[in-house]
């Protein structure tokens, strides 16, 4: 079983993931790793923070000779703002400046305060922040090279922001291409341009929006989680690691929510059996795909990227 922790604060010295359970002899790039990075600091409508830090991977135990040990394995990404925030994050001094009272709406502030005794909400939004899913996006980004070992490929693109939807088929032999190219991460080119128009009337009135995110899983084989314990359903743990991302607010599979609307004719795909396999002639099931709803105060970082 493979699991991770993350550990740092968005204006500490670096963030810190350690990944248990990799297999070894799997071989790694960092730059593959840092392509990854890259793209979470892209994007139409990124805040201020993504024009400081320039985030680069550096991996400290558990690879040798770009080759995995078994071992545990340690990540590092250093916050380049930390040189203006030492003096106030430092562990041992502190010159008790930008202290924080108002906790905000939509965040874990007032929460976090009440539950861990805090009399400074940045010990709360230091670590209930954005800058945590860095790391995330790092141990993705290792984790999808140990899933290439088997043929198995991910797909994101932006399918909503706001009210603008994106109609895309993913299907399409160039759809990668024109996700990659676009701000937002959208094949839509039409859509895209809305909501470019959508985010800038947001920002203007001093207000975010939210959006949805679809992940396309290619050459996943049958059989992975089990449905004979809860804490192994595959979709259960696909929910659970995604919801657990700041700003997340709904996860689909499939049709998702749509499918209380219907009825079960409507939703299920009959199976047939035929030559020896089992075969479905219909793919309703799939007919809206994965989609992964944002919205909050970090909806714009949420909302165009995966991890």
């Amino acid at each position: 079983m493979l699991r991770y922790l993350t550990a740092g604060e968005t204006h500490g010295p670096r963030l810190t993931a350690i990944i248990e359970g990799m297999p070894s002899g799997i071989k790694t790039d960092i730059n593959a790793i840092n392509s990854e990075l890259a793209k979470r600091q892209s994007g139409y409508g990124r805040g201020g923070r993504m024009q400081i830090e320039k985030d680069a991977v550096q991996i400290t135990s558990g690879v040798r000779n770009s080759v995995t040990l078994g071992s545990p394995i340690t990540l590092e990404i250093q916050n380049k703002d930390w040189a203006n925030w030492e003096q106030i994050m430092g562990i041992e001094k502190s010159n008790g400046e930008r202290r924080v009272n108002c906790p905000r709406p939509g965040h874990a502030d007032l929460t976090g305060m009440l539950k861990y005794d805090h009399d400074d909400i940045r010990n709360v939004l230091e670590r209930a922040s954005a800058r945590e899913t860095a790391a995330r996006v790092a141990v993705g980004a290792l984790c999808k090279q140990l899933l290439s070992q088997f043929n198995i490929t991910l797909l994101n693109h932006v399918v909503r922001i706001g009210s603008v939807d994106m109609s895309s088929d993913y299907t399409s032999p160039d759809f990668a291409d024109a996700v990659e190219q676009s701000p937002l991460r959208c094949a839509d080119k039409q859509a895209e341009q809305k909501a470019i128009e959508y985010i800038d009337a947001a920002k203007a009135a001093g207000e975010s929006c939210g959006g949805v995110v679809e992940v396309v899983a290619r050459g996943v084989p049958a059989g992975l989680g089990s449905y004979v314990h809860y804490d192994r359903k595959l979709d259960a743990n696909i929910a659970f690691s995604v919801m657990s991302i700041q700003a997340i607010k709904g996860v689909e599979f499939g049709m998702g929510f749509d499918v209380a609307k219907n009825r079960g004719s409507a939703v299920h795909d009959e199976i047939y059996y035929a030559n020896n396999a089992y075969t479905r002639k219909t793919n309703k099931h799939e007919q809206r795909r994965r989609h992964y709803s944002a919205c909050g105060n970090e909806a714009y970082s949420n909302a165009v990227y995966t991890a």
